[in-house]
């Protein structure tokens, strides 16, 4: 099975964040340019953002249907820091991608950061983890294939 770091090689190696007094409003118009799921909150946007010590939260948009839109709450009036979640569930580049998904299963979330070293690496997502699991078992088949018809 593959490792965290070999599914990071496959994606842009872009991570996008925002600030905790920004609002969810900007919040979910930036995941919706960057089309993802989930930002990261940082205290600090900029090049210094991978930096761990600014991760505070993370909010994603089950968080802004479910703390907003259905407490009837105005998206341009709440900021990130009233509804982002404060402790973040994170994985680092060596974790197996099994593990990976149990975690995100056990905390019923759906992203993970990725941090190494004080430093935030990337960011997965279950489909970024599912593609990795077909991949493998796509690779599984075709090499027992081979081996039944003997071309091993």
């Amino acid at each position: 099975m593959k490792l965290v770091h070999e599914v990071l090689k496959t994606k842009d190696g872009s991570i996008w964040s925002i600030t905790p007094a920004d609002s969810v409003y900007n919040a979910i118009a930036s995941m919706a340019e960057h089309e993802v799921g989930a930002l990261l909150v940082v205290d600090s946007p900029g090049a210094h953002s991978r930096s761990v010590d600014q991760l505070v939260g993370i909010i994603s948009e089950r968080d802004y249907a479910r703390k907003v839109i259905l407490k009837d709450k105005l998206s341009k009036e709440i900021a990130v820091q009233e509804i982002m979640t404060h402790d973040v569930i994170h994985v680092d580049s060596h974790s197996r991608i099994e593990d990976c998904v149990r975690l995100m299963r056990e905390h019923h979330v759906r992203h993970l950061p990725v941090i190494d070293d004080g430093e935030i690496s990337g960011m997965l997502s279950l489909r970024d983890l599912f593609a990795a699991i077909i991949e493998d078992q796509a690779t599984t088949i075709e090499n027992l294939e081979h081996y039944i018809r003997g071309e091993v």
